[in-house]
């Protein structure tokens, strides 16, 4: 018998890149009428139900412009601050780092309150600190009130930045998982090249106003938040933990391709649900306790987690980021238009590729993007040091120099933007049980700001003690052990649901093997065939 297709789903963002499900839903293939012969055709309405998941996956993301337009706006604003309020380097250091580590400290709220107020309103809460700190930067006479706000957008900035990748991974079906938890890292590099663009269409206007209006445009993004909270439904996962079925379901009807299938992630979120609470009686004290004194499963999901979330910064993203003007400077270039422009190269390049891994994630997998994506930062890094430390030594001619600098920092944030980066934050918010998410995600994001802070607030300290070529001979020493760590500590996910993806670490869901102990063992390739088995015995009953 022939059959038919339904073509709901051209217009969604996963399926607008050709990719094909690993396995097909047997209960979806339905017969037709009578009437029309017997065919076979595809249940309908999947295409809607992904436009649907990929709209809230974008709402909930919009505040990750807020941290890309800080990070690119302020690598050009630093210039213009100090000959404004004449501030030395140690100061630019912490003008700069200081987000990152106060960041960590609404990271951190987050979890917790995230779990009080929902994933939801979480997300507009971030939104609104944000824009208060924003503010007073933007009309700050002083270095003090400049360092308030900073410290203030960066509470903001912590909380938004860990919420939005939870709430995806939990509205998301496991097969568009990948791709939509990558969104919150396009709009990252989204907001990088808006900041670097308002440096340079600002840097026009004298001293003491551009880069107040550089600052005072970040506000803008972050007025859509309003929309979005009338726009977006609350958590599924969240509504079962607080009791609330009847809602989850409503919400899971919204974005599953049909009802049976949003009644099975409902049972899947239920079970989960009542093992959380068996474990750890819902009491979030309980679950910090626990990844404080984490079981083997847990620590390994921990190291998996973390190892990820402090890589991605310890590679020197931040460095090449908000010090690209400094690295291009060293480089050979010397006029502050050249200087921005690069800039605006390197941001361009980094949402370009940021794309490309949305197409590949799911596609191609996690793991052989985090390798390529590593390896290449390793080789870009090394040669980014050595170009530098030639010219230094006049083995390399002006130009040829300019050329590699260029090349080697747009080469290394296209490979991070195709792997590094985005995956960092699909791993973190889907590789941890529903009992442990919120925390455990949110500690992943306060190890990432610190980070990230230690690079920003170091960078040119260390430059001036070991020169740049140093310091980035030192990002390709840690970029090398990232490869390592990816090919030790790292499983692949693509393609499970959050519950099955525990089983990965040895924890429950499926169990195929008992060791002596008598705990669940599963072994990974077990694991990949988990979706498969679970389809089976409908297409034999």
């Amino acid at each position: 018998m022939g059959a038919e297709v339904a073509a709901g789903g051209g217009g969604s963002l996963p399926g607008f890149l050709g990719r094909k499900n690993r396995y097909a839903r047997v209960d979806d293939v339905l017969p037709q009428e009578p009437e029309d012969g017997g065919g076979v055709r595809v249940r309908g309405g999947a295409g809607s139900c992904r436009r649907y998941v990929f709209a809230c996956s974008v709402f909930a993301s919009l505040n990750h412009i807020l941290l890309g337009y800080d990070v690119g706006a302020m690598s050009g604003c630093i210039i213009f601050i100090q000959r404004d309020l004449h501030i030395t380097e140690v100061q630019q250091e912490v003008l700069v780092g200081c987000l990152s580590f106060i960041s960590l400290l609404g990271s951190l709220a987050a979890g917790r309150t995230s779990d009080a107020i929902g994933r939801k309103w979480t997300i507009g809460l971030a939104a609104a600190v944000f824009q208060g700190g924003a503010a007073i930067m933007a009309l700050a006479p002083s270095f003090g009130l400049l360092m308030a706000g900073r410290l203030l957008a960066g509470i903001g900035i912590g909380i938004g930045i860990m919420v939005a990748p939870v709430y995806i991974s939990e509205i998301s079906p496991e097969t568009l998982r990948g791709s939509l938890g990558s969104l919150p890292e396009i709009f990252i590099s989204f907001g990088i090249l808006i900041g670097y663009v308002s440096n340079l269409a600002f840097a026009g206007l004298p001293d003491n106003i551009n880069w107040r209006v550089m600052l005072a445009a970040g506000i803008l993004p972050s007025i859509s938040i309003a929309f979005v909270l009338l726009v977006i439904p609350e958590s599924p996962r969240w509504l079962v933990m607080k009791g609330q079925a009847g809602d989850a379901r409503a919400v899971l009807v919204k974005v599953s391709d049909s009802e049976e299938a949003a009644e099975e992630r409902l049972a899947e979120i239920e079970e989960a649900a009542r093992a959380t609470a068996t474990a750890s009686g819902g009491n979030g004290k309980e679950a910090w306790r626990e990844l404080l004194r984490p079981s083997p499963v847990t620590r390994r999901m921990l190291v998996t987690g973390l190892g990820v979330q402090f890589f991605q910064q310890a590679t020197g993203i931040d460095a090449l980021v908000y010090y690209s003007p400094t690295i291009f400077r060293d480089s050979g270039i010397t006029t502050e238009s050249q200087l921005l422009g690069a800039t605006v190269a390197v941001g361009v390049v980094k949402t370009v590729f940021i794309v490309i891994a949305i197409v590949l994630v799911d596609r191609v997998g996690r793991k052989p993007l985090l390798y390529v994506s590593t390896a290449g930062m390793t080789a870009c890094l090394a040669l980014l040091a050595a170009s530098l430390s030639l010219l230094k030594s006049g083995a390399l001619p002006g130009g040829v120099a300019v050329g590699l600098a260029i090349l080697t920092v747009c080469g290394f944030v296209a490979f991070f933007s195709v792997g590094m980066g985005p995956i960092n934050m699909v791993l973190s918010s889907e590789i941890y049980p529903l009992r442990l998410r919120a925390q455990a995600v949110a500690a992943g994001f306060a190890l990432n700001r610190m980070a990230s802070g230690a690079v920003a607030m170091s960078f040119l300290s260390i430059c001036r003690a070991v020169t740049v070529a140093g310091a980035f001979a030192a990002f390709a020493a840690v970029s090398a052990l990232s490869v390592a760590f990816v090919h030790l500590c790292v499983p692949e996910t693509s393609g499970k649901t959050l519950e099955e993806i525990e089983s990965l670490f040895g924890g429950g869901g499926v169990s195929v093997a008992h060791g002596n102990g008598g705990a669940a063992e599963v072994e990974l390739g077990d694991a990949e065939r988990l979706e498969h088995k679970r389809l089976v015995p409908r297409a034999s009953s």
